[in-house]
């Protein structure tokens, strides 16, 4: 059974809820200034659907170039791509994070033209350390991989309060 929205949030720590975020930068704010940086997002196409603290929903179509040897998307595109949403949700405080490890397990193909979408929630959030649950869906919405990140946050804030970038 799926845990609900409120226990999940009961494992946020303090340091890192909403009202504690870094700065007074919003998520959809700190998500605009990182997509401005982010060449690899921009140069996959990814559109960002949906940002909130903690969670991230990031779109992508298969591309002619992003299809492999066996005519399906390869798997590194479906990990790229549930990776920025991952990234996107753990960066939503406006505290610099990155990933400390991930892993993905793929579970159909993708096909050139299909519109992906990776769903990013965070699961715990504790000191500098987090664990965030990705799924990466077809047009159909079927589930065609899973990812799970680790992150840790660095130094320094994403949209800098101080200069606004």
């Amino acid at each position: 059974m799926a845990a609900s929205s409120d226990a999940m949030a009961a494992n946020r720590t303090p340091a890192m809820n909403h009202a504690n975020a870094k700065g007074d930068a919003t998520p959809a704010q700190v998500a605009a200034a990182m997509y401005a940086r982010d060449h690899a997002a921009r140069a996959a196409g990814m559109i960002i659907e949906h940002i909130d603290r903690g969670v991230a929903t990031i779109s992508m179509t298969v591309r002619q170039d992003m299809v492999n040897g066996h005519d399906i998307c390869h798997g590194g595109y479906m990990a790229l791509l549930c990776d920025t949403a991952f990234a996107y949700a753990c960066n939503s405080y406006n505290a610099n994070t990155v990933a400390s490890g991930f892993g993905i397990e793929i579970l159909a193909p993708a096909r050139l033209g299909e519109r992906l979408v990776a769903i990013a929630e965070e699961r715990v959030l504790r000191g500098r350390t987090g664990v965030y649950d990705v799924r990466l869906c077809n047009g159909d919405g079927d589930i065609i991989a899973l990812f799970r990140g680790k992150s840790a946050r660095i130094a320094g804030e994403v949209l800098s309060s101080a200069t606004g970038t």
